[in-house]
């Protein structure tokens, strides 16, 4: 292991497991609505990071253009489908203690209308259902590995010790049972569960490993907002895949470049190419919360009519106070939260632009909203969150910088393919830390880090506005661009176990963009 700070040893030692016996599953629950709606599809030229770019380019920065796979092309719905609502697991409580089982399995999916692809999922054939965790609760996963190969499930955004984060360190075999146990500390907030084991993420994840968290706390802002899971709390997962016409999921390079292979956008795991999904508002106000899982596109989120989305939640909790915004732009791994007063009929759109080599492109009339509610909400609260901003002035400051040698990525100059490869990170616990993250390459990248949310500072020399002052743990870093973040350091340390900071184009991860993070006592 390359180590980027000072002398630190690190272990790749696997964390503890056990052979699988079968468990008793927990009872879900499922709430779906539905109407009819209309639907298009309207391609667009893609490019990454449009906005970003225009001020990395006035900047005089190197960046990419990242085209258009398929170029310019129109089509109409022939079908509709009520939006699927990922089930509800109920986990079992016993002593203040609630456990949930999950199986990483194999299945069948048709990720393309009318094909039958070989996928992977949670407890069913694709994806997984959505968990459920309280502020303060303890919890218990015990989740077996039926996949056929090595796996690992992280918690992503999640504040957990090293050891039960889910990392590389703690991929676990075939028919084994991995039983992470830890204390929730993070506020109310949007998470999502996915592999990530070295060189295999992209492969697992595309495959439809991946499901929502949801973290619930007692603060007047959680209770003023809507919460009723599957009524007026709906989950959106978002994934933009590269398949070919034999129903193939890809995830390397060699695939995507194939002329057979398209890039559908799928919704709570339908296919919107040309189905339309629709749902039935019964209350006035409804609460989404939007995760990108797609390997490598971005996803832009607005209203078909032009209007506002009320924004109210970054990656890691609540804005400050609810925030009128025209679109929600989530890079690869990324959350947000909004609510929507449906006095009348709305659809919400997704604008899909290529991260990689090839990728999907195009505006997605995804979900036709019929408002049904003859409630009357009250306003929402003037204040959802107090974000103290960071002082940076006494911070220690590091230089995280992206690169590349051929289709090999690196994170300062190593690629993290392997533990003993990857640099590292060395920090204590009660640490505050401002990174500089530059891009030396001309690719999209996205930067998640693990552990701890991070404030940003400044993104390509400018300083945040707007929602860019809420907490986050992934952001977009554009080709020959930066970002400054600041973060603190708390609760956990460990001399064996380590957490990643990667790009989220999971491709990336995989070809060597990780490196791991040391966290000691101080």
């Amino acid at each position: 292991m390359t180590d980027s700070t000072e002398p630190t040893t690190g272990r790749s030692d696997k964390g503890v497991h056990r052979k699988a016996g079968r468990a008793k599953g927990e009872h879900t629950r499922t709430s779906k609505g539905g109407s009819k709606g209309v639907h298009r599809r309207r391609f667009l030229g893609g490019m990454a990071g449009a906005a970003g770019l225009a001020a990395v380019a006035a900047a005089g920065t190197t960046f990419s253009l990242l085209t258009d796979a398929k170029g310019n092309k129109a089509g109409a719905a022939t079908s509709t489908a009520t939006l699927t609502v990922p089930d509800l697991l109920e986990g079992t409580t016993s002593d203040s203690v609630t456990t949930f089982t999950l199986e990483a399995r194999t299945g069948t999916h048709e990720v393309i209308s009318g094909v039958t692809s070989s996928t992977m999922g949670y407890n069913q054939d694709f994806l997984g259902p959505t968990l459920k965790w309280t502020n303060g609760n303890e919890v218990v996963l015990n989740i077996t590995n039926d996949i056929g190969e090595d796996t690992t499930v992280h918690f992503h955004g999640a504040h957990v010790p090293p050891k039960m984060d889910g990392g590389p360190q703690v991929a676990f075999a075939d028919g084994e049972t991995w039983s992470p146990t830890f204390t929730v500390k993070d506020q109310a907030t949007t998470l999502w569960y996915h592999p990530h084991a070295l060189g295999t993420t992209a492969k697992q994840a595309v495959h439809g490993l991946a499901g929502m968290i949801i973290v619930e706390d007692s603060t007047d802002a959680s209770a003023a907002l809507p919460g009723d899971y599957g009524v007026d709390d709906i989950p959106l997962i978002f994934q933009s895949l590269a398949v070919d016409t034999d129903g193939d999921i890809k995830y390397e390079a060699a695939g995507y470049r194939l002329s057979t292979t398209a890039f559908p956008l799928l919704l709570n795991g339908t296919n919107v190419d040309d189905t339309t999904l629709t749902f039935t508002a019964t209350r006035t106000r409804t609460r989404f919360r939007a995760l990108n899982a797609s390997p490598s596109d971005i996803i832009t989120i607005q209203r078909g009519d032009g209007g506002t989305l009320t924004q109210i939640s970054t990656d890691q909790g609540y804005l400050t106070e609810a925030t009128e915004v025209t679109t929600i732009r989530l890079v690869a791994g990324a959350r947000a939260e909004f609510v929507m007063d449906l006095s009348a009929d709305a659809t919400l759109q997704a604008v899909v632009t290529t991260g990689w080599i090839r990728g999907g492109s195009g505006t997605y009339d995804v979900l036709a909203v019929t408002a049904s509610g003859t409630d009357t909400p009250a306003d929402l609260p003037s204040t959802l969150n107090t974000i103290d901003r960071y002082d940076t002035g006494d911070f220690t400051a590091r230089t995280i910088t992206l690169g590349q040698n051929g289709a090999t990525m690196l994170i300062n100059g190593s690629a993290g393919t392997t533990m003993a490869a990857m640099a590292m990170i060395s920090t204590t616990v009660g640490a505050k830390e401002i990174w500089t993250i530059q891009n030396a390459t001309q690719l999209e990248h996205s930067f998640h880090l693990h552990d701890v949310p991070y404030q940003l500072i400044s993104v390509n020399g400018e300083k945040p506005t707007g929602v860019q002052l809420g907490w986050y743990d992934t952001y977009e870093v554009v080709g020959g661009g930066s970002i400054e973040i600041a973060m603190e350091f708390t609760d956990f340390s460990d001399d064996t176990y380590m957490y990643m900071l990667h790009c989220h184009l999971l491709q990336h991860e995989d070809e060597g963009m990780m490196a791991s993070l040391m966290v000691t006592e101080s």
